[in-house]
């Protein structure tokens, strides 16, 4: 056959063909060879390969290259492995060195290069160059010099659609691409509606007159092939340059690492990890839990802290190389979770690091192991819902209003025209097509062979080399993804320690976990639910589930950090465990294979290897199934005949066991709930050392740890919630000063300084000058030295003089004001070199300017997003506070009250109906968390109107011990009236 250029979807903004169906019309029409050459990447290739064989059709590897304006420079067709390498590397240099594709393609060894006709008649073609041509270009070759030397040409039959009804959607795709109107798009945007297969005879017809065409395109398709074995492991293969070293290392590691963590007895300890290393050994993973090590071990000698989680906590010797901090043996974990012969997946560690360390830390690996070898792990950003309409409204013209509208309610706007009803049926075709390539949030592949061997590779803006396929791919040829993650929970505690230091001159250990998990005080704050800035724990909704299970264990955390996800409470059967929890006797397991497997977790599925227990032990499903059907269900699973595969025998071997239909439903819809959100108990566990880390530091040094939350900018709440916590805690909130502040937030004693940071619109130089010249020079003396040490205009100075940042001169706000118009003038901020002289301004005597407090507090607001001089209660008009406060809920359950709160955050919910309910969380006026319920029709007639303190009318319900407020009516109360106006 003769199909040497062939676009998938993989053709970003341009193909309209998935892979499978790709290769389904070309079986169709009875092609036994192809070539996948998708536009400028190779990110399709390994499942044109992998469906190719399904269909019995050979494979052929190439890419087509096209500049930044769409035109088609050449096609490249790999001869072996060799040339697809070296097609990949070729575009991999292009992106790295942000250089356009050239016209002429490079001298390659193992490629064949095909121009287009009307780009090729000026050259003169290599050995291995040939011009392509069309059916429609085949009369130009009457007058053309190539008649002469058809040895060079051979057949151009591009394939782009299955059909021309796939036309229109290729024309919204290039539009999109393009970001035009469709009515604007040029010929040369678009492919032609010719693009598609052409049955064998009329091929025959279409060349008769140039036989020689059709035997050059037979010649380069038999001479073509690509092979990639996909059962192979794909990374770096050794460590040390040997396997048998590699073991050997292995082994003296765990042992060394065996007795730092349980003592030189070993015990039980002893003889896992001897089971581990041999598994490990057998299955040819000893490098890869070496390079991880290697890893962790870079890490902590620059200081970076770091967390190990994943199905990786499984595993003794993980534990004992100090990749992980999770204890298995306390905790029962299995190790087959995280490695088994019948796995189907390979196994990754994920690594968190401050997000403040991470980029050091990918940039040791990058170094240590060849840009060559290494690679972030790309991911593709498809067409979903909402984007869609977007994109589709711009490319039709439609107005901003209109497009939103539709977006927010699509179903009754796309039945109003014909270009809404066009919107719907081409949003329909676009659904989950591929969009653009991004980056994987934290994967990194160590390859044996260069990467370029399976794909080109893109340089997005993060600046490292990513690959242009995705992580299901990497995993189907046989990579083990290493994830290098950032998260701010790890910063939290990092600087925690540091300001610790400095401000109170002690020297932390935050790993001794096993003594926090013991210490009273810690759990007494876990049971109450004081977690605010702890990592994981602090949102309303897991502050609830603590309450709820009076959580004030370890144990008791890992499983709560497992439930609290999303499928596990929506099924219901979070309740039911907090249920179970509180009442172990009063209930029935399911059967008693349930009551065998998990009687730790009173009979309900709490993590994911309960997933994997029950669907081996109960349905008799094997191990591998098993874990496909964890992952499919977790939406990291692509096949989908393979997940009903596995779905039908779920059923099936039920029956064939005698289980009535109802209880293997019941199961199946438990297994459903929790196996596309429940956590591993060792990722749980993980999470879990990290909230006792963080709870240590706010039980023991609640001040410190706030500012270091506060300066992570990444907690669940605004920042304001955590001064607010600060205060509490006992610290006095002091606005941004000049002699005192620092860039970010600082503590000296119990004095928290808010940094220059928070100013909103004080850029940072201006920010970072005054602190630099405070540091050369010491503090400033007024506001006329500082403007004469200070390169700052009158818009940058007034910011500063509103938040009173002078207040160490006892001016007031607006007698400063008067001193910087006389001292600055008309100065702006584009003019702001330092002032070298400074005549002394004439003294004037100003009148008394009032300034009060409600003043400073709108000033406050304004820069700040939050008032510090007063709170949000005592901007109210009214006096009134509320009938009972926060802490005072549980005694009040049943009865109707009226209560005063802040609001902090909203969580929207949809019920059954598709009807929109609300949970509320407010603060008190003293500052206490309390929670509210807000049902559909209590919200059609009291909504939500933006943050701000509200009256609420409601009746206080209580759930094991919770409280919250169903609210039945609510009103946001008005602030006094701004002063400034």
């Amino acid at each position: 056959m003769f199909y040497l250029n062939c676009h998938s979807y993989y053709s970003l903004r341009y193909g309209t063909m998935p892979v499978e169906k790709l290769v389904a019309e070309a079986r169709k029409n009875d092609v036994t060879a192809m070539a996948l050459t998708d536009i400028n990447n190779s990110m399709g290739m390994m499942d044109f390969i992998s469906e190719c064989r399904i269909n019995g059709i050979k494979p052929i590897a190439g890419m087509e290259f096209r500049d930044e304006k769409n035109q088609l420079l050449f096609i490249a067709i790999a001869i072996n492995n060799g040339g697809f390498r070296e097609i990949n590397a070729f575009l991999t240099r292009q992106n790295m060195e942000k250089s356009p594709i050239p016209p002429r393609a490079p001298a390659f060894d193992n490629v064949f290069v095909i121009y287009p006709f009307q780009n090729g008649i000026s050259l003169k073609p290599a050995g291995n160059e040939f011009i392509g041509v069309r059916p429609d270009e085949i009369n130009r070759l009457v007058m053309s010099r190539y008649r002469y030397l058809q040895q060079h040409l051979v057949a151009l039959l591009p394939v782009t659609f299955a059909s021309e009804s796939e036309y229109p959607l290729h024309r919204h795709l290039r539009a999109i691409e393009n970001n035009t109107l469709l009515s604007k798009l040029a010929p040369g945007d678009l492919a032609s509606p010719k693009e598609k297969f052409i049955p064998p005879d009329f091929v025959s017809i279409l060349y008769s007159d140039y036989p020689q065409i059709l035997h050059n395109t037979r010649k380069i398709q038999e001479e073509c092939s690509i092979d990639i074995d996909f059962n192979t492991v794909k990374n770096k293969r050794t460590f040390t340059g040997g396997h048998y070293d590699d073991r050997l290392l292995l082994e003296k590691l765990a042992y060394d690492g065996l007795s730092y963590r349980y003592g030189k007895s070993g015990g039980e300890a002893l003889k896992r990890v001897k089971h581990e290393l041999e598994v490990i050994d057998r299955l040819g993973f000893s490098a890869y839990f070496l390079i991880t090590w290697d890893i962790v071990r870079y890490s902590m000698s620059r200081g970076f802290y770091h967390v190990g989680r994943g199905s990786g906590a499984n595993s003794i010797v993980a534990y004992c190389l100090k990749i992980t901090d999770v204890d298995p043996i306390e905790l029962d974990l299995y190790f087959e979770r995280f490695i088994n012969p019948k796995r189907t997946s390979p196994p990754d560690f994920d690594i968190d690091y401050s997000w403040k360390d991470r980029d050091e830390v990918q940039d040791y690996i990058f170094k240590r192991y060849g840009e060559k070898y290494t690679a972030l792990l790309g991911t593709v950003s498809t067409f979903r819902d909402r984007s869609i309409f977007r994109e589709l409204g711009k490319v039709y013209g439609l107005p901003k209003e209109e497009i939103d509208r539709i977006v927010e309610n699509p179903a009754v706007s796309l039945q109003q025209d014909a270009i809404t009803e066009q919107l719907q049926q081409i949003g329909n075709q676009l659904m989950d097509f591929p969009n653009i390539r991004s980056i994987h949030a934290g994967g990194i592949l160590i390859s044996e062979e260069p990467v370029t061997s399976y794909t080109a590779l893109d340089l997005p803006p993060k600046g490292l080399p990513t690959t242009q396929f995705d992580m299901y791919v990497a995993e189907a040829i046989g990579f083990e993804k290493l994830d290098i993650l950032s998260q701010r929970g790890i910063g939290h505690i990092n600087e925690s320690v540091e300001i610790i230091s400095k401000n109170r001159g002690i020297r932390l250990d935050v790993h001794r976990v096993s003594e926090f998990k013991k210490d009273a005080g810690i759990n007494e704050r876990l049971v109450r639910g004081e977690a605010t800035g702890c990592f994981y724990i602090e949102s309303p909704a897991m502050r609830g589930l603590l309450k709820k299970l009076r959580c004030n264990n370890y144990l008791s955390l890992v499983a709560a950090s497992s439930i609290i996800r999303p499928g596990v409470a929506k099924s219901g059967m979070m309740r039911e465990y907090i249920k179970r929890f509180h009442n172990p006797e009063g209930f029935t397991y399911l059967h008693p294979i349930m009551e065998e497997q998990l009687k730790e977790t009173y009979g309900v599925m709490v993590y994911q290897e309960d997933v994997i227990k029950i669907c081996h032990h109960f349905a008799g499903l094997d191990l591998s199934d098993a874990d496909i059907l964890r992952r499919a269900m977790a939406g990291r699973f692509r096949s989908k005949k393979e997940f009903e595969r596995i779905q039908d025998r779920f059923f099936s071997n039920c029956r064939e066991r005698g289980y009535p239909d109802e209880l293997t439903a019941e199961v199946w819809r438990q297994v459903a709930s929790f196996a596309g959100y429940a956590f591993s108990k060792a990722h749980s566990a993980s999470y879990a050392v990290e909230s006792y880390q963080s709870l240590y530091l706010k039980t023991y040094f609640p001040q410190e740890f706030m500012v270091a939350v506060i300066n992570n900018f990444g907690g669940f709440y605004h920042t304001w919630v955590y001064f607010n916590e600060a205060r509490r805690s006992g610290a006095s909130i002091h606005l941004p000063c000049v002699n005192k502040s620092e860039y970010k937030t600082s503590i000296s004693g119990s004095d928290v300084y808010i940094g220059l940071i928070h100013i909103a619109n004080l850029e940072q130089k201006t920010s970072e000058a005054i602190i630099r010249e405070r540091e050369r020079n010491g503090p400033y003396s007024g506001l006329e030295d500082f403007i004469r040490r200070i390169p700052v205009g009158t818009e940058q100075l007034v910011m500063l003089i509103r938040l009173d940042a002078f207040r160490f001169t006892c001016k007031t706000k607006k007698q400063l004001l008067w001193e910087s118009r006389l001292l600055l003038g008309n100065k702006s901020d584009d003019d702001r070199n330092p002032m070298l002289f400074c005549e002394k301004t004439r003294e004037f005597l100003l009148p008394d300017l009032e300034q009060s407090k409600l003043e400073d507090a709108y000033d406050e607001i304004e820069l700040l997003g939050f008032p510090v001089t007063l709170t949000n209660f005592d901007l109210l008009e009214t006096s009134f506070r509320g009938e009972i406060f926060a802490r005072d809920l549980i005694r009040h359950t049943g009865r109707k009250i009226r209560i005063l709160g802040n609001l902090v955050t909203i969580k929207y919910v949809h019920t059954v109906k598709r009807e929109w309910m609300h949970f509320g969380c407010f603060l008190d006026v003293h500052g206490e968390f309390f929670d509210t319920v807000n049902f559909p029709d209590s919200l059609r007639q009291y909504p939500f109107r933006g943050y701000g303190v509200y009256l609420i009318l409601g009746t206080v319900t209580e759930e094991f011990g919770f409280p919250s407020i169903t609210v039945e009516k609510m009103a946001k109360l008005p602030f006094k009236k701004d002063p400034r106006y």
